[in-house]
This record gives structure tokens, C-alpha cells and sequence, in this order.
């Protein structure tokens, strides 16, 4: 997997093992979603009983903490990259201990969920910066991030098969005593800051730079806040990510929860299924970006998104009105789009490396995800809410033609970008 290409600078032991240690981190950190995150939907499902408005409003303790991020990253600055990646994988493993011990009543549950969730989103853009940070070879770029994903995309896949088979075998059940998945992506996330730890020992071992001239990991301070005009493209970007998110995380799966009676099983299946299609998307995509350039891959994120939700509309609309069958083709092109949709979500990638690219000094770039991050999560909450009341007024139907509508500023910002020469 790491091994160097024709052409491509070899990287140094020391920077090797950083990326190695890396590595381990992305799998554990995989395999604590892949026992938690995903299945949320069917945990409020079948633990509490919500419905889809109540689903849509869930989001909110869920989500604030995307908003909230911009200041608590810039409060915690001081602490550098690693260090609070490591706070945040402890906030994950207490909440999904909790969750996992208890069922509480609904409104501490929400608690539970909102602390956990502070972890979650404190990690999301931590991780891209110091996936980033372990680039040393620009024409690779691409390449290296596409293993990286990759590598999460595989060990996902790994937590969705056990998944699937102990919710199919009656081993776990979100009914019992003691949630034994969201125990297992405990232990996960304290694997996560195990390896962080390590991570940041071999950076001061190796006294922050490598033998190949390049930065090691970093975890010194950032600036607190960058909000620039230059940047006003990927904050487009980010603003209509935080719609497609909400689709991809609450309402694509609801229509298989809700309007198909579809368990955690076949949810487990199908993420699985994604996954292992990802093992390979992923690193693909990281050698595209590098041959055909950040404009093209945009143009393809926003196709891909219009696409997907505007044949999500036409079979949710069909699903109610009685007009497809529940069973057969129907069902089959469903599960199709579902996967497609979680393929799409890792062309995140491109737009963390476009931003990466017009970034006007590398010290922005962390900063710059946790201020796109807040501004996605401001629509997130916005959406989860709007869609749960579009979803029981209007029609499910309706939830996706907008979110495709949406995705149109995707291609205006495809348009606008000029690739590097």
C-alpha cells in the first residue's frame, strides 16, 4: 500500500512510521463508527420509537456541536492537533460507554448524544488536517489521501460484516440491558487515543521534521480563527455539504427504516456492501484527482449528488403513493442508490485537497475546516428539522428534490475553479 511509485519522492523512515501510525488510527477510529454512528437511526428506532419529525429533530444536540466546534477549537487551540484528537476520542468513548451501559430516559439521552457528539465533531476536521499534515509529496497528493480513506473505508467495511452478523444472529439487540455495539466502538475510540499518544511521542522524537526536509506531524498551536475571502468557494462547498450529510446520515436511511421496515441488519449489510466498493473507490479517486486535476472531480461530486437524490425522489415518491412495489426491483435500485450515496460522501476528500490548494498559508488549513464545518452544521440543523417537516407534510419525496435543487451549487463552484498548471 505505501510502497513508492516511478516518480515519487520515497519518504523517510521516520516520516513512513508517522504515516503508518496513521494508518492505525484511521482503522480504529473506523471500526468505532462502524459500531456506533451508523446505527443510531435504528438505535432511536427501536429504543424509543421516534418518528420521522422526531428524527429530523434529533439532529439538533447531534449537530450543534458541528457549530459550536469554531469556538471550542479556537478555546483548546493551545493543545495542537494530536492532543485534541485525543480529547475528542475520549468524549466519544465516554458517550458510547454511557449509551452502552444505560437507556436512559429520552431527554438524558439527547445529553448523552449532544457530549458524545462534541467528541465526533472536534475529530472530523482533526482528522483531515493531520492527514493532510503527512503529505510530502504534492504530485501525490491525492494518492496518499485516497489510502488513507481507503484504509478507513476497509476496516468500516470489517465493522459492518460483525455488525450485520450479530444483529442477524440475536448477539446484540438496541432493546437489551447492555448495548454491547456502542461498548465495542468504546473500546475503539480509546484504542483511537492509545495510538494518537504514540503518534505525538514519535513526533517529538523526531523533533518535528523529517530527514526528507519535510514537516513532521504537527501539534504545535494554530491560529484560532480564519475566515478569508479567497476561501469564499470551498465555503459554498461546505455550506451545501451540510444538506447532503443530513440525507445521507438521517433521511436516506429512513426511508429504509421507515417507509421499507428494514432493521439494523440490513442497514449493517448494505453499509458493508459500500464499504467494500469504497476499498476500492477511495484509493482511485486520490490517483484521478492527481491526473485529471480538483476541477473535473468537483464537476463529478456534483453530478454524482444530483444524480442520486433526484432517483432517491422518484422512488420515495413511489414508495408512498403505492405506485412501486416494496419488494423486487424497487427495493433493489433503493439499496443501490443508498450505496452510491455513501461512495459520494468520500468525495469529501476533493474538497479538503482544494482547499489545501488555495490555502494562502498551510496554517490555515485546520482552521479553515473547523470554520467550514460550523458553517455546514448550521445548515445540518436547518435541514434535519426543515426535512422531518417536509417529510411528514409535503411527502419524502420532496426532501430529496430539494436537496439535488441544492447540489446545483456544486457545478457553480465546479465552473469557477481553475486548476493549478
Amino acid at each position: 500500500m505505501a510502497s513508492p511509485q516511478l516518480g515519487q519522492k520515497r519518504a523517510s523512515p521516520e516520516h513512513q512510521r508517522s504515516i503508518w501510525i496513521f494508518y492505525a488510527v484511521l482503522a480504529a477510529a473506523a471500526i468505532g463508527t462502524g459500531f456506533s454512528d451508523s446505527l443510531f437511526s435504528n438505535y432511536f428506532k427501536d429504543a424509543y420509537q421516534v418518528t420521522a419529525l422526531q428524527r429530523g429533530l434529533i439532529e439538533f444536540p447531534r449537530e450543534l456541536p458541528g457549530v459550536l466546534s469554531i469556538f471550542l477549537v479556537s478555546i483548546l487551540a493551545f493543545m495542537g492537533d494530536l492532543r485534541l484528537a485525543m480529547l475528542a476520542h475520549t468524549l466519544i468513548a465516554l458517550g458510547l460507554t454511557l449509551l452502552g451501559v444505560l437507556t436512559p430516559p429520552y431527554l438524558v439521552m439527547l445529553m448523552i448524544i449532544f457530549f458524545h457528539s462534541i467528541g465526533q465533531h472536534l475529530w472530523f476536521p482533526l482528522q483531515n488536517s493531520v492527514g493532510m499534515s503527512l503529505i510530502h509529496d504534492e504530485a501525490n497528493a491525492g494518492r496518499l489521501i485516497g489510502r488513507f480513506n481507503g484504509v478507513s473505508t476497509a476496516f468500516g467495511m470489517l465493522a459492518s460484516l460483525l455488525v450485520f452478523f450479530a444483529f442477524r444472529t440475536g448477539l446484540f439487540s438496541f432493546t437489551s440491558t447492555i448495548k454491547t455495539t456502542f461498548l465495542i466502538g468504546g473500546v475503539a475510540s480509546l484504542t483511537v487515543v492509545g495510538l494518537l499518544y504514540k503518534l505525538d511521542r514519535h513526533r517529538n522524537q523526531t523533533s518535528g521534521r523529517t530527514s526528507d526536509g519535510q514537516a513532521a506531524v504537527k501539534g504545535l498551536p494554530r491560529p484560532k480563527f480564519v475566515f478569508r475571502w479567497q476561501y469564499r468557494n470551498y465555503y459554498v462547498l461546505a455550506i451545501i455539504f451540510g444538506v447532503q450529510k443530513q440525507i445521507m446520515m438521517v433521511y436516506a436511511p429512513w426511508v429504509l427504516i421507515d417507509l421499507l421496515g428494514k432493521k439494523a441488519d440490513t442497514l449493517s449489510l448494505l453499509l458493508m456492501l459500500g464499504s467494500f466498493a469504497g476499498i476500492f473507490f477511495t484509493p482511485a479517486l486520490g490517483r484521478w484527482i492527481d491526473r485529471y486535476g480538483i476541477r473535473k472531480m468537483l464537476f463529478l461530486d456534483a453530478y454524482s449528488f444530483i444524480g442520486v437524490y433526484i432517483a432517491y425522489g422518484f422512488l420515495a415518491s413511489g414508495f408512498t403513493s403505492g405506485v412501486l412495489p416494496k419488494t423486487g426491483w424497487a427495493v433493489l435500485a433503493l439499496y443501490t442508490l443508498f450505496i452510491l450515496d455513501r461512495m459520494s460522501m468520500q468525495m469529501g476528500m476533493v474538497r479538503s485537497l482544494y482547499l489545501r490548494s488555495i490555502a494562502v498559508t498551510p496554517e490555515d488549513i485546520s482552521p479553515t475546516l473547523v470554520t467550514g464545518q460550523s458553517m455546514d452544521h448550521v445548515v445540518s440543523i436547518t435541514m434535519a428539522t426543515l426535512g422531518g417537516v417536509i417529510w411528514t407534510t409535503i411527502g419524502p419525496a420532496y426532501v430529496f428534490f430539494i436537496a439535488a435543487a441544492l447540489s446545483l451549487a456544486n457545478l457553480f463552484v465546479a465552473i469557477r475553479v481553475k486548476d493549478k498548471v
